[in-house]
C-alpha cells in the first residue's frame, strides 16, 4: 500500500515538473531583448530600421494616451502581401510587425528628447499571430520581454506647456489578443489600403506608401488608377469633411472589436467603415447589455445630442467598468470627444 502511494506522488511529481517545463518552453522561447531581433541598426533607441524593414505609418491612428508610435514591418525572404480594398493586408508566415510607443520630453520642442515607452512585437508563426509586450529601460539601451505587461509613470510638457504626468500602462499579451481578434483568431488591425494610402517619409524622400510597397516588391495587385483605392483623411486634420473624420476616428479606435466577427459582435454596435446599416452605425440604437456603462441614457447614438448619447458618455469616461476603449487607455482623448461631439450635434434629429 504504501508503494502504491508512493508511485502516485512520484507520478504526481513528474507531472508537476514536466507541466513547469513546458510553461517555462512557452515563456522563454521568445526572445528576451528587443535587440536580438536585428530590427534596427546603430543605437536601438534611435529607431533606424534595416534594409530590410520597412517603416510605415497610419493616415489615422489609434488614440494611445497621446503616445506618438512608429512603425514598422519585415517580410520574409520572398514574401509578399496581395493588394485588397477592404480589409487588413494578409502577411505571409514570418512576418515581423513592430510598434514603438513613446513622449517627447516637451511637445513644444522634439530637439528636447524623447523617451521610448514599450514596443509590441507581432510574430506570424505557423500557427497563427503572437503578441509579445517589450517594456524599455530607464537607460534606452534595450527593450525586455515582459508577457505580463506592466507600468510606469510618464511625465512630459505638453503643447500647452502644461505638466502632464500618469501611470502608463503596458498590455499584458492576453490583452493584446483581445484588441487583435477577429473571429476568434489574432490578426493585425492597422495595415491597411485604406490605411496606408497616403505619404511617408522614407530616407530616400517622400512617397506614397502603397506606391512603394509595391515597387519594392513587397505587394501585388495595385490598381494603376489610385483613384479606386479606398483612402482614410487623417481625423484630426479640421480641413477635412466631418463624416469622414468620424467614421476614421470611430474604425479605427472602436471598430477593432465593435464589428461582426470582433469581441464586441454581440453588441450589434458595428463601427467599422463598411457598415451602412445606420441602426447598426448607433443612430437611435438601444443597447442590448450596457449595464451602467449606458448612463442610463437611451442611444447609443442620439442624432443632435451629443450629451444624450451612450458612445460619447463612455469616450469621456475613465472608470473601467465605462470607458470605452477598455484596454490600453488612462486619459481622455480630447479632441476625440470633441470631434465625435460636434459630429453628433451636426446630424439633424
Amino acid at each position: 500500500m504504501k508503494k502504491g502511494y508512493l508511485a502516485i506522488a512520484v507520478l504526481a511529481l513528474t507531472i508537476t515538473i514536466f507541466s513547469m517545463s513546458f510553461k517555462g518552453v512557452e515563456q522563454y522561447a521568445y526572445k528576451q531583448r528587443l535587440s536580438e531581433y536585428g530590427i534596427f541598426e546603430g543605437k536601438i533607441s534611435d529607431q533606424q530600421p534595416v534594409k530590410n524593414v520597412m517603416p510605415y505609418s497610419l493616415n489615422s491612428p489609434l488614440f494611445s494616451d497621446y503616445a506618438h508610435k512608429l512603425r514598422f514591418v519585415q517580410l520574409p525572404s520572398g514574401g509578399h502581401v496581395e493588394y485588397n480594398p477592404d480589409s487588413v493586408f494578409q502577411f505571409p508566415v514570418g512576418t515581423t510587425i513592430a510598434k514603438t510607443f513613446y513622449f517627447f520630453n516637451d511637445e513644444k520642442d522634439p530637439s528636447k528628447g524623447r523617451r521610448l515607452i514599450e514596443t509590441r512585437i507581432l510574430i506570424h508563426e505557423p500557427k497563427g499571430w503572437r503578441s509579445l509586450p517589450y517594456i524599455w529601460n530607464q537607460e534606452q539601451t534595450d527593450a525586455l520581454l515582459e508577457v505580463a505587461g506592466g507600468s510606469t509613470n510618464v511625465n512630459y510638457l505638453n503643447e500647452k506647456g502644461e505638466k502632464i504626468s500618469f501611470e502608463y500602462t503596458v498590455p499584458n499579451m492576453n490583452q493584446c489578443k483581445s484588441c487583435h481578434d477577429n473571429n476568434g483568431i489574432m490578426t493585425p488591425i492597422g495595415p491597411s489600403a485604406r490605411q496606408l494610402n497616403g505619404d511617408h517619409e522614407y530616407v530616400d524622400g517622400t512617397q506614397n506608401q502603397l506606391k512603394k510597397w509595391s515597387q519594392d516588391a513587397m505587394m501585388t495587385g495595385l490598381p494603376q488608377e489610385m483613384s479606386v483605392v479606398p483612402q482614410f483623411v487623417n481625423y484630426s486634420d479640421p480641413a477635412k469633411n466631418i463624416d469622414d473624420r468620424a467614421k476614421a476616428y470611430l474604425d479605427v479606435n472602436c471598430a477593432h472589436c465593435h464589428n461582426k466577427t470582433g469581441p464586441a459582435q454581440t453588441s450589434g454596435l458595428f463601427l467599422d467603415w463598411k457598415t451602412t446599416d445606420k441602426s447598426a452605425y448607433g443612430f437611435y440604437k438601444t443597447p442590448i447589455a450596457a449595464g451602467r456603462g449606458s448612463g442610463n441614457l437611451r442611444y447609443d447614438i442620439h442624432p443632435g445630442k451629443p450629451s444624450e448619447s451612450i458612445l460619447l458618455f463612455r469616450m469621456q469616461s475613465t472608470d473601467p467598468g465605462v470607458m470605452m476603449p477598455e484596454v490600453s487607455r488612462k486619459r481622455i482623448h480630447a479632441e476625440g470627444v470633441k470631434l465625435i461631439s460636434d459630429w453628433i450635434k451636426s446630424m439633424k434629429p
